[in-house]
């Protein structure tokens, strides 16, 4: 696999001479939340970890993305927690993207460096900690798991994403592909959060609209998304948060383009509020 690198937040403040002009936006299909809003001032700290902030991406809203919740978290030297999760309901995906985590999931210890990928079903007991000299980023994303009569919960792994191959669109020459964590046809798994990568100059060729939410973390390079109505430049540390139905297409830039998507999947369409 190709050299690979991970965006993050720039943190600290703005100094008193910049610009306001910027490319966050938040409209009735998506939001474009820019790498460079993501700042000290709109962190939040979290019952249960010590000595760790989160920027909270995304976050079910009615009427618009419904169904999950996206941070990054930051973990300073000696930081973590033992109770993670609060609500035994919520299944969960971590992704690092700086550091190294030392997680135990059952009993079971692991330790996550940049690429590392944990699945946690709901009811899972697991822990946290940054055992090292240097901050800890990664994502989390939760979603309320849907059960269903007769299929199993899926159980607790971990991966690496540089262990895992790229999955080539076909008829792309390799140039469109995405790294599945979970098989598609596992219905015991009702999201996933996978990678997508396009190399320069690929492009997804077609408006997708769809009924699956999306969170999209640009991890690497730069493209020309579209969202919606809207054609919007992108680049490494930004999110993009799109609602049920949303079209969206893209064109990559002059160097590979990535980022951690998440969908919700393989669930009946609820008939009732």
């Amino acid at each position: 696999m190709a050299s690979t690198t991970y965006a993050g937040p720039i943190a600290g403040l703005p100094d008193q001479t910049a610009l306001h002009t910027g490319r966050a936006v938040f409209t009735e299909a998506y939001a474009l939340i820019p790498r460079g809003v993501m700042r000290d001032i709109v962190t939040s700290y979290l019952p249960h970890w010590q000595d760790t902030r989160a920027w909270v991406l995304a976050r079910p809203m009615t009427g618009f993305s419904e169904t999950f919740s996206q941070y990054v978290m930051e973990v300073l030297p000696g930081g973590g927690s033992q109770r993670p999760e609060p609500d035994a309901d919520a299944e969960g995906v971590l992704f690092v993207v700086e550091g190294e985590a030392s997680i135990t999931i059952d009993g079971q210890p692991h330790v996550l460096m940049p690429g590392g990928y944990a699945f946690l079903p709901p009811s899972c007991r697991w822990t946290l900690d940054n055992r090292t000299a240097a901050p800890l980023r990664f994502h989390w994303v939760r979603k309320r798991y849907e059960l269903v009569d007769g299929i199993d919960v899926p159980a607790a792994f971990v991966a690496n994403e540089q262990d895992v191959p790229i999955r080539w669109m076909p008829g792309t020459g390799d140039r469109w592909g995405t790294t599945r964590f979970v098989d598609p046809t596992d219905i015991r798994h009702d999201m996933h959060v996978n990678i997508v990568t396009l190399e320069p100059g690929a492009v997804i060729p077609f408006e997708e609209t769809h009924v699956m939410e999306h969170g999209l973390y640009v991890l690497e390079g730069k493209a020309v998304y579209r969202l919606n109505r809207d054609w919007v430049e992108v680049e490494a540390g930004d999110f993009m948060w799109l609602r049920a139905f949303c079209p969206q297409a893209c064109y990559a830039g002059p160097s590979r383009f990535r980022y951690l998507l998440y969908k919700d999947v393989n669930r009946h369409m609820k008939l009732a509020l």
